[in-house]
């Protein structure tokens, strides 16, 4: 079944009972705050009134009532038909939507409000804006010092580029990526998925796991977490740099080959491509004998993976001439029965078609009050007692706000007088 997985011991997720507050949009700060709401967290998300997040006019595509689940072309947004953007639905499941003006006194009068009670708080606006409304981390943190504060950003709040804008290519541009992303010779590619992003907000969810832990280990105050996507890119060059530092050679485009391991990169077929990983000597033999290379095996310059790298153009002229005459699907039944790591390239499609991904409980879905059927991957984070599930459906715009105000003890008057003042919509 969609979005079904493994039945955990409990019912709440592991960070139940805490509370976060998303001063974020677009993708880098939501994806944090989703992974957070994911694992339990109640994350109410403060969108601008109007527009909201920019991501809702982020179309097409959009999923509207009617289509099955399966999105729309059209234009959309949270346009008239209700439809809403799929991006904006890929990052912010788990959450309640309130609208605040926080260009407004009294729109950042609220946020102090909630503020006062938050375990964490996620923003990502340009270096000092939330210093200048007076919403920084030491005004936040004089009425609550246990707020975890994590500030997002693309330079980080030190350093002579801090103040400067950032974009994921810019960031891929920036950080090294599309130095040794694409086919040796060709031009610069950037990464599918915003990585940038992604990963900076894998970092920053890391680092708020991390203060929450040490705020409850230590003497309770929480701290303030400054968190990159230039630093984060730089960090995932990984054995990228490292091979460069050994070397003293910048590493180039190399298609999908690897730099330090050979065979392990896409082949062509008759009529497609097979990936082979052989990530290790043992890998080596059953590989020759799959695709009936005897000669291979016995050359004893392609014995060891150093001497297969060190040989690298003349083996893999010879594989290449070996997977050009076989299918796609008889090089990758003839691998996978010779336990070798093959793989075809699937699309998006096929890999949520998967079986496999399917038991994992990988593909999600929601009911959403305008949009109808809404789905998107799931949590890759699976827990034996404390579920991840999804409890709630991407928020409509706004979909929350008297809700939450009247938890947190605005009454009707309050309501209507932030309505009168410009800070929440009528």
């Amino acid at each position: 079944m969609v979005g079904e997985a493994r039945e955990p011991e409990g019912d709440a997720g592991p960070l139940d009972g805490l509370t976060v507050l998303d001063l974020s949009r677009v993708l880098v700060g939501p994806f944090c705050t989703m992974q957070l709401g994911d694992l339990g967290a109640e994350v109410i998300k403060v969108e601008r009134p109007g527009p909201g997040d920019q991501t809702r006019t982020w179309v097409p595509p959009a999923f509207s009532k009617g289509d099955g689940g399966e999105g729309r072309k059209g234009d959309g947004g949270e346009s008239d038909d209700g439809a809403e953007s799929a991006y904006y639905v890929s990052v912010n499941r788990n959450k309640r939507s309130i609208q605040l003006d926080l260009t407004t006194e009294a729109g950042r009068a609220v946020v102090r409000d909630l503020a006062r009670e938050a375990d964490v708080l996620v923003e990502n606006y340009r270096v000092g804006k939330t210093e200048e409304w007076g919403l920084g981390y030491g005004d936040l943190a004089e009425e609550n010092p246990e707020l975890v504060y994590c500030a997002i950003s693309g330079y980080g709040e030190w350093g002579p580029d801090r103040d400067k804008p950032a974009y994921d290519i810019m960031m891929q541009a920036r950080g090294g990526f599309m130095s040794f992303t694409g086919v040796e010779g060709g031009p610069p590619v950037r990464i599918g998925v915003a990585l940038a992003d992604v990963g900076a907000g894998m970092y920053a969810t890391q680092a708020i796991l991390a203060a929450l832990l040490e705020r409850e280990l230590g003497d309770g105050r929480g701290q303030k977490i400054d968190v990159s996507l230039l630093d984060g890119q730089a960090a995932w060059t990984s054995y990228m740099a490292t091979n460069y530092f050994a070397s003293g050679e910048p590493p180039g485009r190399m298609g999908s080959k690897h730099p330090n391991i050979v065979p392990y990169q896409a082949f062509e077929t008759t009529d497609g491509y097979v990936v082979v990983a052989c990530s290790s000597d043992r890998f080596w033999p059953p590989l020759c004998e799959a695709i009936d290379r005897p000669d291979l095996l016995a050359d004893e310059r392609y014995e060891t993976n150093e001497g297969r790298v060190r040989n690298r153009e003349e083996l893999d002229s010879e594989l290449g001439e070996t997977f050009a005459s076989m299918t796609t699907a008889e090089a990758t039944a003839a691998l996978e029965d010779h336990d070798v790591p093959a793989s075809r390239v699937r699309d998006v499609s096929e890999v949520f078609a998967d079986p496999q991904i399917e038991a994992r409980g990988m593909l999600a879905e929601a009911e959403h009050p305008t949009a109808g059927t809404v789905r998107f991957p799931g949590s890759p984070m699976h827990f034996s007692r404390t579920p991840t599930t999804v409890r709630r459906h991407p928020p409509a715009l706004g979909e929350h706000t008297e809700s939450v105000l009247r938890e947190y003890g605005y009454g009707d008057g309050d309501i209507d007088e932030l309505r009168d003042r410009g800070a929440i919509s009528e």
